[in-house]
């Protein structure tokens, strides 16, 4: 079993900083759980921490993969544990950090995974998935046979879509029944969970808005473009999928303003920041702390910091001999 931690939380909530220096104080080392920011390609819209914020804190699994690799929930986890495992026979707290709950569940849960994707199935089905009718047609077949996954699965994430439809047409089972059977008993990490919350949404938009204007200011449409470039911006990237790079394809084709693109992506980032809270409200066994106070205002950060050392100092003097 592998004694580990995780600092969780919405976008923009301040876990970077935060899990930055609750690693530095307890000698963890810090590994990524977004499923954005292990694409070497994707830095400025992921919110990819920098060299410069690490603070001589070990960070892995960042920039692992390419935006044109297939990377999956079960490559996350073939990658992060060796090295989690690693860690941990170091005599170091593996932190896990990011807002991918689906990655933490895949290791800390018992594995029961679908059998690996087909390319021909999904060169069978390319056509039909070039259209918009044929977006429909299948996704239409999806809540036929899978409701639970559907109403998960956007009908424009084509390869989300055939892939749910290929577990079943292979299997006879669908993928929210494997998903269910992966939930079922205990995995190889056990996990003390933190996630940042909080309890005026309001508060949390506002660093969304001001994070994506950094963001702009910091390159973000350089970097989008020299994708769309590159042809890396496409349906079969994972580019396509993540918020703040598929909302420039309209401004790159003359259809919308730039401004225009910043509010979508703002738009899009807190409806996917609002998923999140529910996603982890939802987790058994989590602590939450919360980075506001009933007033509406923001917490200091060493108040925060020190409720979090609170739950990971006496962990981490548990399993690995911490000794503050």
């Amino acid at each position: 079993m592998i004694y580990a931690a995780a600092i969780t939380g919405p976008t923009a909530s301040g876990k970077t900083a935060l899990s930055v220096r609750a690693a530095k104080a307890l000698g963890a080392t810090v590994l990524c759980s977004d499923s954005m920011q292990i694409y070497k390609e994707m830095s400025i819209g992921t919110a990819k921490v920098r060299p410069e914020e690490m603070d001589g804190v070990t960070h892995l699994m960042l920039d692992v993969a390419s935006v044109t690799e297939d990377f999956s929930v079960y490559s996350y986890k073939a990658m992060a544990l060796p090295l989690a495992k690693e860690v941990a026979k170091s005599g170091h707290l593996p932190l896990f950090v990011g807002g991918t709950g689906l990655y933490l569940s895949a290791l800390t849960r018992k594995d029961a995974e679908a059998p690996g994707r087909s390319e021909e199935y999904m060169r069978r089905h390319e056509a039909l998935a070039a259209t918009e009718e044929g977006k429909e047609l299948l996704h239409r077949r999806l809540l036929e046979i899978d409701p639970e996954s559907a109403a998960e699965i956007h009908k424009n994430n084509v390869r989300r879509v055939l892939r749910a439809l290929e577990i079943f047409d292979t299997t006879g089972k669908t993928k929210s029944a494997w998903d269910k059977q992966s939930r079922e008993g205990g995995g190889e990490v056990s996990l003390l969970h933190v996630t940042l919350d909080f309890k005026n949404r309001d508060l949390l938009y506002e660093r969304i808005d001001r994070r994506v204007r950094i963001m702009m200011e910091e390159g973000l449409l350089c970097e989008v473009r020299a994708l769309y470039e590159k042809g890396l911006l496409s349906k079969d990237t994972a580019a396509m999928g993540a918020i703040g790079y598929k909302e420039f394809l309209p401004y790159f084709r003359g259809e919308c303003s730039l401004d225009a693109v910043v509010d979508a992506i703002s738009l899009g980032t807190r409806h996917y920041a609002k998923r999140q809270q529910t996603w982890f409200r939802r987790q058994p066994d989590i602590h939450r702390v919360f980075m506001d106070t009933d007033d509406g205002k923001m917490r200091p950060q060493d108040e925060v910091l020190a409720e979090i050392m609170a739950l990971l100092v006496p962990y981490a003097e548990a399993h690995y001999g911490f000794s503050k």
